[in-house]
């Protein structure tokens, strides 16, 4: 399982995927997409990652990777890189994810909270730092889970994305998920 490691809590994932038995490999450059089965986007600051994406010609290889059919999370920051298309100071998305993502919707860094999601994953605790609001939800996208009435959890097929910090938690369910898309024996 592979976790992009331009910036980011690349570490707080690396550690719930040894958690759960499986190894994180971190991806700075092209050549370490091959043969990897999963790939994490992490939290961070959004232009920070896409400049580096940029700089280190990442786009067209993640998006292969994504479009390959394997799974794929993007957490916060990774969240608005999967998007179809991104507000509030719009940064370059790999447009994979069919919705909306407006960056630091929920206020700056001060702002930061954790709240109780309502929906499939009951008492998921979600931790919220400078979150994007997910909204024009393609019909395609399934709602995993909400906070006052906002997805912070959606599912598109192998892609999943969270607009908080799974990571920073004890819950090891959204990372179980993602494992569970793996074909074989790691998941399902």
């Amino acid at each position: 399982m592979g976790v992009l490691a331009i910036q980011g809590d690349v570490e707080a994932h690396a550690r719930v995927i040894a958690r759960l038995g499986a190894e994180a490999v971190p991806v700075r450059r092209e050549k370490d997409l091959d043969g990897l089965d999963a790939l994490i986007l992490p939290g961070g600051e959004s232009t920070t990652i896409s400049k580096g994406l940029e700089r280190l010609g990442l786009y067209e290889p993640l998006e292969a990777f994504a479009r390959s059919g394997k799974p794929v999370l993007g957490t916060c920051a990774g969240a608005v890189l999967l998007a179809r298309a991104v507000e509030n100071h719009a940064v370059r998305s790999l447009g994979i994810l069919d919705l909306v993502a407006v960056r630091n919707a929920y206020g700056t860094q001060v702002d930061s909270f954790s709240a109780i999601a309502e929906g499939a994953l009951e008492d998921l605790e979600c931790i919220f730092i400078r979150a994007p609001r997910l909204r024009r939800l393609g019909p395609g996208v399934e709602v995993l889970a909400r906070v006052d009435g906002w997805p912070v959890f959606v599912r598109q097929g192998a892609i999943l994305a969270t607009t908080f910090h799974p990571e920073l938690g004890d819950d090891l369910r959204v990372h179980e998920m993602l494992l569970c898309l793996v074909p074989g024996p790691e998941g399902g």
